[in-house]
């Protein structure tokens, strides 16, 4: 990315940091409502918890875009971690088209064209991180993750 899509995404969420509880309810109703196949996946999950995990990671990403290389690792963890929760392939898809529609809602006026291919550029490299790493968790670590 360049410097310039780095600065408008970090300028792009600051305003949506504010509204990060709304934001976060908007995100999960869009994703439940676009992707029935993804609410079982929280069953028995705080979702107000669960948004606050999801906005802070995202946070932690915007701000560790100028040393991205550092963040892979925790990006490959949780990818892996993902495969035990029954997340599958076609969710990254669902999850990316909730985060734009939840962006666009938060910015209003300031989602253009280029700030929604900034977004989708920058979903695309994580979640193709985290898509590498569940692909490679063996059958034999996704049955223990599921018991566990």
């Amino acid at each position: 990315m360049t410097p310039a899509q780095k600065q408008l995404l970090r300028d792009t969420w600051q305003q949506v940091a504010p509204i990060a509880d709304t934001a976060a309810e908007l995100f999960y109703n869009r994703l439940f409502e676009i992707d029935p196949s993804t609410r079982p996946l929280f069953k028995g999950v705080d979702m107000q918890t669960q948004g606050g995990k999801l906005m802070k990671a995202i946070t932690g990403v915007i701000q560790g875009l100028d040393h991205l290389e550092m963040l892979v690792p925790t990006i490959e963890d949780l990818g892996r971690r993902h495969v035990g929760y029954g997340v599958r392939e076609r969710h990254y898809d669902s999850v990316g088209a909730a985060l734009l529609w939840t962006l666009e809602q938060g910015l209003g006026p300031a989602w253009t064209p280029e700030v929604k291919a900034t977004w989708a550029e920058a979903y695309g490299v994580i979640s193709g991180i985290m898509r590498e790493a569940a692909r490679q968790v063996t059958p034999a670590e996704r049955s223990s993750e599921l018991v566990a």
